[in-house]
């Protein structure tokens, strides 16, 4: 019921509603101005004075100009509380408990109404909140949602706290809420842009469990918290207070992360959490500032079904391989008699492998009759002749990655040419980056400026990156994932006059990638691309191309090889090689090389080399 109606309501009722009592004005300022009482109304401080609410739902306010004005919030809260208790669910103590909690501890309300909230506390006793968690899904770039990873919490009650059964836990998550089929592209610009409100949402936690680690194959990272039962439950009494309440959503800053932090900072006052995040709010960032403010308790890993799929086939020579994409098939295989001659040791591998490559195909999908009936006959076989217990090493923890942003500084010549470069990128992370905490193959870049200082003080733009993601996931004999590149921005490329044309681009591509070794890949990438150019008669030139390459990861860092062309309509061809090495200094730090030799039919092939400082931080 929206609050804002709770005037008609009484009249309606034709109940009375008792005067509060008159506080000192001192005293009232000085509450409105509590970091607590401004947590709880989601206050920012302007650039230019006064406040503003994040929230973005006028339910969420009592006063006409709450959003705004703390202070009038605050006082309004005060008289509501006093309506008649008749109002039951329906009255402000039970519509904000935690106002109402803190207010009593705060100002003399002995005279406060007794109101029986039976929603509320039926509610909050089905959560029974105990302890917290903080899980954070590994990213997924084939969602645009999930391109930096993601948090949420768990809320495990008493009983379910180091039982073993999470599954009977609440997840407590806040993201965009999507209506409709919007393609990967709008909401992508839409979450940038705004485009979204946000909401939170509290639901069984096995359901956010089976998205993330089975239907989007992310691993899963659960970071048990030190709040106590008294901060999780005050944390989660707000929660009630958030329900169907809606604020922006931005991917960049207020997102699933930054939300999830101010929930954090009503649970336990004076963290401070979000000032570290004045511009972005990136997942892992966020996740790397819980743990440096002492939160962490304990870390629990989570493979996903994938990796689980890939791991219990790693052994496999491909003949057995084969055998375990048959018997997911078809499972009267089992009986066969060339399968029956193999050693049981294998049988039990390939069986499992078969086992969860069935599981792995059902993920997503409707309930099959037919799958469930060859899952079943699969576990018989399993229980009848076990493998051995499957091990998977733990990665590097996404927190103790390089952090997001990065600051840029490099040397360079283009042919006899020299010049500074000074660099800035938002986000996140490419294919030469520093890779503890990273998978291999991917990238993610958002926010890229490049200046150059060429000899003789002349300062040119060389690259504006707007978006830059890449994903060379490899195919297997199991798996046969595409992969695919898209970029959008302005950069710099030859015109007719030998001379660097800005222009303003955006291309894409698919292809396949491959595992040459466990430390190689190898990728092919069909193209297509747009671009303005002043030098071409079309407003819009098109061009279809390729991209191929290797990327390495060696002891030094990573090194990527890489040839690309461009097929124009106007029959122009632009082609380059490049060759980028990465020297791991630090965790926060690298020493990038590149070469690079570009040629175009307006102009004499032209050359470049730089040498390339990296500063990571958020």
């Amino acid at each position: 019921m929206s609050i804002r109606l709770f005037p008609l309501l009484l009249s309606l009722l034709g109940t009375a509603v008792q005067a509060a009592p008159q506080a000192d004005p001192a005293t009232l300022q000085t509450l409105a101005e509590d970091p607590y009482w401004i947590s709880l109304g989601h206050y920012e401080q302007q650039t230019f004075g006064g406040w503003q609410s994040y929230v973005d739902d006028a339910d969420f306010f009592l006063a006409v100009d709450g959003e705004r004005a703390p202070l009038a919030e605050l006082q309004a809260t005060l008289q509501a509380l006093y309506a008649d208790p008749e109002l039951a669910d329906a009255h402000p103590q039970c519509r904000f408990p935690s106002r109402t909690r803190w207010l009593r501890q705060q100002l003399p309300l002995e005279d406060l109404p007794i109101v029986e909230c039976a929603e509320f506390a039926a509610w909050y006793a089905d959560i029974d909140p105990h302890t917290t968690v903080l899980v954070f899904p590994d990213a997924y770039l084939n969602s645009p949602s999930s391109m930096f990873g993601h948090t949420l919490l768990r809320i495990d009650s008493a009983a379910n706290e180091g039982s073993g059964t999470a599954l009977l836990s609440y997840a407590l998550n806040f993201g965009a809420m999507v209506e409709g089929m919007d393609n990967s592209i709008l909401y992508a610009w839409k979450g940038l842009a705004g485009g979204y409100p946000g909401q939170f949402a509290l639901l069984p936690y096995r359901e956010k469990l089976s998205e993330y680690s089975s239907l989007e194959n992310r691993d899963l990272w659960e970071y048990r918290l030190d709040l106590t039962p008294e901060e999780t439950g005050r944390m989660i009494e707000h929660v009630w207070e958030l329900r169907q309440i809606r604020f922006d959503y931005f991917f960049f800053d207020e997102n699933c992360s930054y939300r999830l932090l101010e929930l954090l900072e009503i649970a336990r006052p004076g963290l401070k959490l979000i000032d570290q995040f004045p511009l972005t709010a990136i997942p892992a960032d966020t996740v790397r500032a819980v743990k440096d403010a002492g939160l962490v308790q304990d870390i629990n890993y989570r493979p996903s079904r994938e990796k689980e799929l890939l791991a219990r086939a790693a052994p496999l020579q491909p003949k057995e391989v084969s055998w375990a994409q048959a018997l997911a098939a078809d499972t009267g295989l089992l009986e066969d008699a060339a399968f029956q001659t193999l050693p049981a040791e294998r049988q039990a591998l390939i069986q499992e492998t078969a086992y969860r490559l069935l599981r792995y195909q059902a993920a997503g999908q409707e309930r099959d009759a037919g799958n469930a009936a060859r899952s079943f006959r699969m576990l018989q076989a399993i229980n009848q002749n076990p493998p051995p217990r499957l091990e998977i090493a733990t990665p590097t923890l996404p927190e103790d990655g390089h952090e997001s942003r990065t600051w840029q500084l490099a040397l360079g010549s283009q042919d006899h040419r020299s010049f500074a470069e000074y660099g800035l990128r938002m986000a996140y992370h490419d294919l030469n980056d520093n890779l503890a905490g990273f998978p291999l193959g991917a990238q993610i870049e958002l926010g890229k400026l490049r200046v150059r200082q060429y000899e003789g003080n002349h300062w040119q733009l060389e690259e504006l990156g707007l978006v830059s993601i890449r994903s060379l996931t490899p195919r297997n004999q199991l798996l046969k994932p595409w992969s695919w590149q898209v970029e959008t921005g302005l950069e710099r490329v030859a015109g007719k006059d030998g001379k660097q044309r800005l222009v303003g681009h955006l291309n894409g591509g698919a292809g396949a990638t491959w595992a040459l070794t466990e430390n190689v890949l190898g990728y092919a990438l069909m193209t297509l691309r747009v671009e303005h150019h002043q030098d071409f008669a079309a407003i819009l030139s098109p061009a279809a191309g390729f991209d191929s390459g290797l990327l390495w990861r060696n002891r030094a860092g990573n090194l990527l090889l890489e040839a690309q062309a461009d097929y124009f309509h106007n029959g122009e061809v632009r082609r380059s090689l490049g060759l980028t090495q990465q020297l791991e200094l630090a965790r926060n730090l690298g020493l990038r090389l590149t070469a690079q030799r570009e040629f175009s039919q307006w102009s004499a092939p032209q050359n470049e080399v730089m040498l390339q400082l990296r500063w990571y931080h958020y």
